[in-house]
């Protein structure tokens, strides 16, 4: 059973990029700085043991998100904090965070054999004493995700994208991680595979009591993950509560319309309303509610004023109509 108590708290975390010309450019020809609002403002709390979810399209600010809960990237303004843990051994210590990269193919040193991989946090970290006992650690953690003992022996182009995964996995847990950021484990997978590794973290996560932060813009894998789910628009939350209140009953056009891609077996010739032109830019967001230019609901409030995210029934709605 997951513990209630939050394990991260992230307060008003915003992260900018100065992405303007050369000053001498701009002064040459009159131009002001150009600022891209990353993520502008996003608070939320995990629960241990539990999966949190951020959904949305490319290009939102899930990644940035990602990267500065881990450390990757520093927030411009606001504070991520871990809450210290109890271990098994009995010490309290901040939780061990570790990131499970989008790109299988990318994030696996290719020179290096598996055993090093899966080995190298062991040794950086100093957690065994011995090379016998880090290789005999190295053999478990492969077993855990379905791997051989064997395997340690090969090269990753030797693997298939899921196992390349399985890999990644059994490297983030060789730290003894209690926190994984999982940055679209199995998009670059194919559908098959993806629900083994779902499968494989699900179990996981309930044998090592794991806490999830899992990004993704596939509602159906998120579905299958989640506790709780906090929908993403241009570096904002627009809608965050339980995953299965989320899915029941949305309250923002924005999840509607993503809720609406998913194939639905039950009825597939249902009326859909196809999601309307593109992510505006970061840089020149739209005035009041970024979604308006798309949204089939817009009012003149809505580009007028910016709403704010709101209580709504279990979660929070960021929208006038809602």
């Amino acid at each position: 059973m997951a513990d209630q108590a939050p394990i991260l708290r992230v307060d008003g975390a915003e992260c900018r990029f100065d992405v303007s010309a050369h000053w001498l450019s701009r002064m040459l020809a009159g131009a002001p700085r150009r600022i891209l609002r990353a993520v502008a403002g996003v608070s939320f709390e995990v629960r241990r043991g539990t999966t949190f979810s951020i959904v949305g399209e490319s290009g939102c600010g899930k990644s940035t998100l990602a990267r500065m809960v881990v450390g990757l990237q520093r927030p411009t303004a606001g504070s991520i904090r871990f809450s210290d843990i109890a271990r098994p051994d009995g010490a309290v210590a901040r939780p061990r965070v570790q990131m499970i990269f989008q790109d299988p193919y990318a994030s696996l040193n290719p020179r290096w054999r598996v055993g090093d991989i899966v080995a190298e946090p062991i040794r950086e970290l100093r957690l065994l004493q011995g090379e016998s006992e880090t290789r005999e650690r190295v053999g478990e953690l492969l077993a855990t995700v379905g791997l051989s003992q064997r395997d340690a022996a090969r090269y990753p182009h030797e693997f298939s994208g899921g196992q390349r995964q399985r890999i990644s996995i059994a490297r983030a847990l060789a730290t003894e991680a209690d926190f994984l950021v999982c940055d679209e484990p199995t998009s670059a997978l194919d559908v098959s595979v993806q629900a083994q590794i779902l499968n494989l973290m699900r179990g996981l996560q309930e044998r090592l009591g794991l806490t999830y932060l899992f990004i993704s813009h596939n509602l159906a894998v998120v579905r299958h993950m989640s506790d709780d789910i906090a929908v993403m628009y241009l570096g904002r939350f627009v809608e965050t509560g339980p995953a299965e209140r989320v899915f029941s009953a949305p309250r923002h056009p924005y999840t509607r319309l993503l809720l609406d891609t998913i194939p639905d077996v039950a009825r597939p010739n249902r009326a859909r309303r196809p999601m309307a032109g593109e992510v505006p830019s970061p840089i020149a967001p739209p005035s009041g509610c970024a979604f308006h230019p798309r949204c089939p609901s817009a009012s003149p409030l809505c580009a007028a004023t910016a709403p704010a995210l709101r209580a709504a029934e279990g979660g929070e709605v960021a929208c006038h109509h809602a």
